[in-house]
């Protein structure tokens, strides 16, 4: 396979990729009968002190013990059966500054195969810390495999699964759909902690890391004591037609373009080539992994603004062919990033346009329709605003059946030390998000990092950022 081929599947090894996500878990698949709460469901903490059970040497890191963390599937009781949670643990169980849970992205993605890169990445920090890593309900060893929407989508946010993979997906997951919102996620986070007899950690988390992060520090203040913020999603969620990336976009290209000096407008072709070609999701979707992999946009490998300013001149053949392969899943497996976990939970964690993912499905693409038309074109461009409404978070969520809403957190600021780390050329989660968290953060420290994309801390000036703070 060609590195462009490739390009999609590359997202699954890189630290905490969000797009932009094995079996399925114990009691998830084909069944059905269990209620759906309501809007205002709390999810319960375990009243048992959970445990670690099964401790054994990780795969290839026999200095690295993994052990499994049951949780309940529905943490209201009325649905019986259980998860069984990979987590891995580093490091002194004294270790003199306590214990940092670092959380992937997606949601999808697994954490435990990624503890021999945070120990490459953060290893300052991990001299003084001991870190722990978890598989999240529905990733990993236990991972959700809906078997056609991971062949088409993979772990990309962007790329638009047909209406047919997304139902066979809530079909398989049947009522248990309901049981793999955020919310739950931090149920099991407070029951890991507890089995670790910790009364607080330090936390820091990644794209959708960050959110998990900060809906749990929401929730237990008086357990974190810092927390890092890294590719930072609003602390109400993302924006699931992703204007704010797309308007960001110009941006990007024409500060790519001033390093090169290129010598042309990219954002001008690019506005162009969509236009002509109605390929804006396809086009967004490159330019979104490029943010991961490539954010200078540089790489002559890729040769993206070449691209793209050949495409406006006429000879679309060379952005064709990074397009589809940017677009190629690459036969990504559900254990490295489930496509159905992440389906799941963006469609219940979401505010959309019709409005939370209790709503039936007959009136949705209306309301899609009436949000997309309020959208500025000056807002997205060089995008169109239907690129909005046609890529895949909200085409996933469509057709999904109505399901358990998130839970809302408290209406409350970040009470704890928070550093936000933002690229500047992150195109999955734009710099205007992090500061806007950081505005209503009252100890918050944003550090915005030139020619940074996406998952900073997987380059050494994220990486030492989140050191010096983590070690103050």
């Amino acid at each position: 396979m060609t590195l462009f081929t490739r390009a999609g599947a590359a997202l699954a090894t890189l630290l905490t990729a969000a797009l932009c996500v094995g079996s399925a878990p114990a009691g998830a698949a084909g069944t059905s009968g269990a209620p759906t709460a309501t809007a205002t469901t709390a999810v319960p903490a375990a009243t048992a002190a959970p445990g670690l059970t099964d401790h054994r040497p990780c795969p290839g890191q026999p200095d690295v013990t993994c052990a499994d963390l049951t949780v309940p599937l529905d943490r209201a009781g009325a649905k019986p059966g259980t998860l069984k949670l990979r987590t891995a643990l580093f490091g002194a169980a004294d270790a003199p500054r306590g214990t940092l849970l670092f959380l992937t992205g997606g949601p999808g993605q697994p954490g435990v195969p990624y503890v021999a890169r945070m120990r490459e990445r953060l290893p300052r920090a991990l001299a003084e810390y001991r870190l722990v890593m978890i598989d999240q309900r529905g990733t990993g060893t236990g991972a959700i495999d809906c078997p056609d929407l991971q062949k088409q989508v993979g772990s990309s946010d962007t790329i638009a699964p047909t209406p047919d993979a997304v139902r066979a997906c809530a079909e398989l997951l049947g009522e248990d759909r309901n049981f793999y919102t955020t919310a739950d996620t931090v149920a099991d986070l407070e029951d890991l902690r507890r089995a670790l007899r910790l009364s607080s950690w330090t936390l820091d988390g990644v794209s959708y890391g960050t959110f998990t992060a900060a809906q749990y520090a929401l929730r237990h203040p008086d357990r974190v004591r810092r927390l890092v913020l890294d590719s930072v999603v609003p602390l109400n969620g993302a924006g699931v037609l992703y204007e704010d990336a797309m308007g960001h976009a110009g941006w990007v290209l024409r500060t790519a373009c001033r390093e090169q000096r290129c010598g042309f407008d990219p954002a001008k072709d690019l506005a162009r080539v969509v236009r002509r070609d109605g390929n804006g999701v396809g086009v967004f979707n490159l330019l979104a992994i490029a943010s991961i992999i490539d954010p200078k946009l540089a790489d002559p490998r890729f040769g993206i603004l070449d691209a793209l300013h050949a495409s406006a001149g006429g000879d679309r053949g060379p952005l064709d062919r990074l397009v589809a392969g940017f677009a190629d899943p690459g036969g990504e497996p559900a254990g490295s990033f489930s496509a159905g976990l992440h389906a799941a939970t963006l469609c219940a964690d979401s505010a959309w346009p019709w409005g939370d993912s209790a709503a039936p499905p007959a009136g949705r693409e209306k309301a899609l329709a009436r949000a997309v038309r309020a959208i500025r074109p000056a807002d997205v461009w060089p995008f169109q605003r239907e690129t909005a409404g046609a890529q895949g978070i909200p085409r996933t969520c469509l057709p999904w059946p109505s399901s358990r809403p998130l839970p809302a957190a408290p209406d409350r600021p970040l009470s704890m030390p928070v550093l936000l780390l933002a690229g500047d050329r992150d195109l999955s989660t734009p710099v205007k998000w992090a500061r806007q968290v950081a505005a209503a953060t009252p100890h918050a420290e944003l550090v915005v990092l030139p020619g940074g994309g996406h998952s900073t801390q997987s380059r050494g000036d994220g990486a030492r950022a989140a050191q010096d703070f983590l070690l103050r």
